[in-house]
């Protein structure tokens, strides 16, 4: 059986957006633009001057409307071809960038992005978080491919909040040491090979790019570290979400933070990458990776992400977590690990964590 994988290409730089219309021309002049609210007004400047004299026209400005849901995509692509667009352009975070690649899947259209924040690699992969309208995970939409282009435009990127440009290191952290993780002792078809091969990436340049492209966001300067830092967020984890196999997707730390996100309040509380950064420290205290273990701690306060339960104002209660460690053994993402995985060994991880 033959198979097929289509890729993301890109644009990076303070100038990113002036390679829009040599890209986009070929798909048409008229564009739907999608996006978060504060987003647009931090970028679409930019990308308006990027446009002017090109032939290409924004036709429509949209607010994605706060959450991904089927509903929103439905509106936005009977929107886009009211107004007669040949593309759909997605502007903002992960939820804003979604529901653009929902409305063009719907639509018919071709997909283009533009993060503006480097907290997740939703510009790059071939699917959809979907949420309810009251906020609540209903699924995940899945695509034969990913946008056209995405266009990374680091000085955007540079202006945002810096906690975002953190957590996406945290959860991109995540991607590395879960795929290791999940795949060890296995030989692996191309694709997956490949993507295990890739998610080095989205670990190694982090180590030694991280703090400085974090220091730099916070002074809004686009630099060169944070340039590393941001392929490793958007780039990187996107080519590995998009070759590996789902069994080797993710593992204990991403279940850790669905146990985690039962705890009333707890998931407005907290970004979903800094807590996966903590799932990476409990999974190498499980896995027994004691120096991996305190390396990945020193990193972690490098960064200022929480390190511990403590930070996160949750007692190690065994009480208290046991619907937390019900639901992190029984996650999907750990049906393809190494070796069984019980309540009591991964009590026994947050503790030693806890100690570190």
């Amino acid at each position: 059986m033959s198979a097929t994988t289509f890729f993301a290409n890109y644009t990076i730089g303070a100038d990113a957006y002036q390679a829009v219309p040599g890209v986009c021309k070929l798909y048409g002049s008229r564009a739907l633009l999608v996006g978060g609210a504060k987003a647009m007004a931090a970028a679409a400047p930019a990308l308006d001057q990027a446009l002017a004299g090109s032939g290409l026209e924004i036709v429509g400005r949209e607010e994605f409307g706060g959450e991904c849901t089927h509903r929103r995509m439905e509106e936005l692509a009977a929107r886009a071809k009211a107004l007669g667009a040949g593309m759909i352009f997605g502007m903002g975070g992960g939820k804003a960038l979604d529901t653009a690649k929902g409305a063009a899947w719907r639509a018919g259209l071709p997909v283009f992005t533009f993060p503006t924040i480097a907290a997740t690699c939703a510009g790059t992969t071939a699917l959809s978080v979907v949420y309810r309208e009251d906020g609540s995970f209903e699924c995940f939409d899945y695509f034969d491919r990913p946008a056209v282009h995405c266009f990374i435009h680091t000085g955007v990127i540079a202006a945002a909040p810096a906690c975002y440009l953190r957590a996406g290191m945290g959860d991109t952290l995540g991607k590395y040491y879960e795929c290791q993780f999940s795949s060890r002792g296995e030989s692996l078809p191309h694709s997956s090979a490949l993507a295990r091969c890739i998610s080095e990436m989205c670990c190694f340049p982090l180590l030694e790019h991280g703090a400085a492209a974090l220091a730099d966001c916070r002074a809004h300067r686009p630099t060169p570290a944070l340039e590393e830092a941001v392929l490793a967020n958007v780039v990187s984890t996107g080519l590995v979400s998009l070759l590996v196999d789902e069994n080797y997707n993710g593992a204990v730390a991403h279940s850790v933070y669905y146990g985690l996100v039962l705890l009333p309040g707890f998931e407005k509380a907290w970004l979903h990458g800094d807590v996966v950064a903590y799932g990476v420290l409990v999974q190498l205290a499980l896995d027994h990776q004691t120096d991996e273990m305190h390396k990945i701690r020193r990193f972690m306060d490098s960064l200022g992400i929480p390190a511990t339960l403590g930070q996160m104002q949750v007692p190690l209660d065994r009480q208290l977590l046991a619907p937390v460690l019900a639901e992190a053994v029984h996650s999907p993402d750990m049906e393809h690990i190494p070796y069984p995985v019980t309540e009591d060994s991964l009590f026994e991880a947050m503790q030693q964590v806890e100690q570190l």
